[in-house]
């Protein structure tokens, strides 16, 4: 294992101290490390983070560190190769990967497909990397970062599941509204009608929505659940809904929100009635360890009407939850509903597996 704090000498020791990067559960000791460091910047997206980066150097000279979950690192691929390459803007950044699906570690489909090809595409790239293992693997990538200084390159470090060393410190989540998720999501499934869809949200929305209707065994409309294409749910329930009458209902998280926040214009533009979309607000990123979203002073109201949804719908606390929620469904417009809700309570949350024959029962 290794120490976070050797990862950030080692940093601190090629004059590298700004970081930006979408939170990871297999880097979540880093983010805890980073939290409320001066500069440090939680970006909405992986492109994003990259391109503050670029910004960064651009400005300082310092190259900077950017972090993310190899599923993300599809998302940098525009800056990385378009700005920074070497053979563009020669622009040195150092990429930290949080390395899921790595074929020595079982992991889910999703992160085992990425996992298998993610050297690949460092490799395609022209991104010199080391895998960071043990603090022997260290002294390498020092060298690496040293040599991409000099040439003007990109280099980066792959971390898997359980490399870190576990911070002796609680990490906390602030729970920021009161709405109880397993409350709503019961609620929820008890309202719906048999023929409306659920296309759900990666991360604990998914698996929450699953691990609900499975316990209170409520077998009313179907799910989709987005294990991985965060950002994308939006857009796969708008699709889905424009080809049919059904009530299609997109259950979003702020982050996903968040990352690609021109997809829910998208909707708000060409969306039909039967598209309600739910956004569950905890301002955080719940499931990859509890780092603020920022979303919490958003106005979602004025948001979602200038993004062409005509109802806004809101739900702060538990009273009320089925009313409130039969309105939102049944309104003859193109709604938008906030919920503010707290952080998952649920403890050992179950992942789907067969999505074969989740996807395949949700197109019956």
């Amino acid at each position: 294992m290794i120490k976070v704090n050797s990862l950030i000498k080692l940093l601190k020791k090629n004059n590298s101290t700004f970081f930006s990067g979408v939170p990871d559960s297999v880097l979540k000791e880093l983010s805890f490390y980073l939290k409320n460091k001066k500069n440090h910047f939680i970006a909405t997206s992986e492109g994003a983070a990259v391109s503050l980066g670029i910004g960064h150097y651009l400005s300082t000279k310092k190259i900077p560190c950017i972090y993310m979950q190899n599923s993300g690192l599809s998302n940098a691929l525009n800056p990385l190769i378009s700005i920074a390459h070497k053979n563009v803007y020669s622009i040195p950044l150092i990429l930290i990967i949080g390395w899921r699906g790595s074929p020595r570690i079982k992991d889910e489909p999703q992160h085992n497909v990425k996992g298998k090809i993610t050297e690949k595409i460092l490799k395609l790239l022209g991104i010199k990397y080391t895998i960071l293992r043990s603090n022997s693997d260290l002294k390498k990538f020092d060298a690496q970062i040293k040599n991409a200084k000099k040439n003007k390159s990109i280099v980066a470090c792959l971390i898997e599941q359980d490399t870190l060393e576990k911070n002796n410190k609680k990490i906390n989540k602030k729970d920021f509204f009161k709405v109880d998720k397993e409350n709503f999501f019961k609620t929820l499934l008890e309202t719906l009608d048999n023929k409306s869809k659920i296309i759900s949200s990666t991360g604990y929305n998914s698996r929450e929505l699953m691990f609900i209707r499975e316990k209170y065994q409520l077998k009313k409309s179907k799910d989709f659940y987005m294990v991985g294409g965060m950002g994308h749910t939006s857009s796969v329930a708008l699709g889905y809904s424009l080809s049919t009458n059904k009530k299609t209902i997109c259950i979003d998280g702020d982050g996903s929100f968040l990352m690609h926040l021109g997809s829910i214009k998208t909707a708000g533009t060409f969306a039909n009635k039967n598209f309600k979309y739910i956004l569950l607000n905890n301002n955080t990123h719940d499931s990859v360890g509890g780092q603020s979203t920022y979303a919490n002073n958003i106005n979602f109201e004025k948001l979602s009407k200038s993004l062409g949804f005509k109802k806004f719908y809101s739900i702060k606390n538990n009273q009320n939850l089925k009313k409130n929620l039969k309105q939102f469904l049944s309104g003859n417009s193109l709604n938008f509903l906030e919920v503010r809700v707290s952080n998952s309570k649920i403890k050992k949350l179950p992942r789907p597996k067969d999505l074969i024959k989740i996807k395949n029962q949700f197109m019956k």
